[in-house]
């Protein structure tokens, strides 16, 4: 689930535990331009303090009068329904005549609550049902095909990391991409098998492996939730990851490298039982540009362009700059992630 939204998780937990009244707001539908997706959360106590977004500020100050003056008196979940009309939706700043569709929970239930919390920390996929008429709702395991989706009496909504982004490498520039990766709300795991990087990356929600790399996107079973970014520079390694990752259905399969690096490893991977268009899967050199000098500017890059692959939004931000000034940037950023010099 999305980082904002975990906050609003936890932060409901909390204050329910300290016995607050509160309300859970959960967006459900949307229609035209929304500035919130489905599942976006917000939850108001009874003095009117707020946690979290439903429309990015446009709705906030009537939903907050809307729960401190009738739904906290309320018993069973309720929807709320903005800019029906497109008078309505000026009035409220909603985008080219959107529509939003909220359900808000008056004082859910602390319970279930701390058990979502528990799954989500515990990685597993959850759809949580609700069923509006009796206000009861109930947690299963979800896989990585479930969507938000309401038809009027059940709400049906999915927690956790949707999507999973492998890293093959555990340098520096891979530190910076988990850190991104993680506030994206990806499962990210690192695989690295070399001696210098035993002590793999200490960093808390990152899944670290020692295995060869070809043989863990084997184990993981990549699928099309998966990203996966060969960044050791070193072509033992990355290009073994990328033999078998070009031939799974990973949305994004990317690996760090000038283009003239890029071109030589295409050549290389021609030689395999690679395909013409499983070599054209490759994103390569990784990244939009951006004029990224520094292992940070470079992950913020590389999540950049993941992200638009994630959305399929055509990438149009390549790096256009001449190749000599490329490939300097690019060999100074891969140094970083190269074996230590003993």
């Amino acid at each position: 689930m999305d980082s904002t939204d975990l906050v609003v998780l936890r932060k409901s937990v909390e204050w329910l535990q300290a016995g607050h009244r509160l309300a859970l707001a959960t967006v459900v539908q949307t229609w035209g331009s929304a500035p919130r997706p489905l599942g976006s959360w917000l939850v108001v106590r009874e003095d009117g303090q707020v946690i979290g977004s439903i429309s990015g500020g446009c709705l906030e100050d009537d939903l907050i009068r809307r729960v401190r003056s009738d739904i906290l008196t309320q018993t069973a979940p309720q929807v709320v329904t903005y800019g029906v009309t497109k008078d309505e939706a000026a009035r409220f700043g909603l985008p080219c005549g959107g529509t939003v569709r909220i359900v808000v929970e008056p004082q859910p239930d602390l319970a279930l609550l701390q058990a979502l919390l528990q799954r989500i920390l515990d990685k597993r996929l959850t759809v949580r049902e609700l069923d509006l008429p009796s206000g009861k709702s109930l947690l299963r395991d979800a896989s990585r095909a479930d969507v938000v989706s309401f038809d009027g009496q059940i709400m049906r909504t999915v927690y956790g990391p949707r999507w999973r982004l492998l890293v093959v490498g555990a340098g520096q520039l891979s530190q910076y991409v988990c850190q991104f990766a993680l506030a994206a709300d990806y499962e990210v795991m690192v695989v690295d098998p070399r001696e210098e990087f035993t002590e793999g990356l200490a960093m808390a929600g990152v899944d670290f492996r020692r295995g060869m790399p070809d043989d863990v996107i084997l184990e993981i079973g990549v699928d099309n939730h998966t990203a996966v970014l060969a960044l050791t520079h070193d072509p033992r390694l990355d290009d073994m990851a990328l033999l078998e990752a070009l031939k799974s259905s990973a949305f994004y399969v990317g690996a760090l490298g000038s283009r003239t690096s890029t071109a030589r490893r295409r050549e290389r991977l021609a030689l395999f039982d690679l395909s013409a268009e499983e070599i054209d899967r490759l994103y390569g050199p990784v990244g939009l540009f951006i004029g990224a000098d520094t292992p940070p500017e470079m992950a913020l890059s590389i999540m950049a362009e993941v992200t638009a692959a994630k959305h399929r939004v055509p990438i149009l931000q390549k790096r256009q700059i001449a190749s000599a000034e490329l490939s300097t940037r690019h060999e100074s950023i891969e140094a970083l992630s190269a074996p230590r010099q003993r």
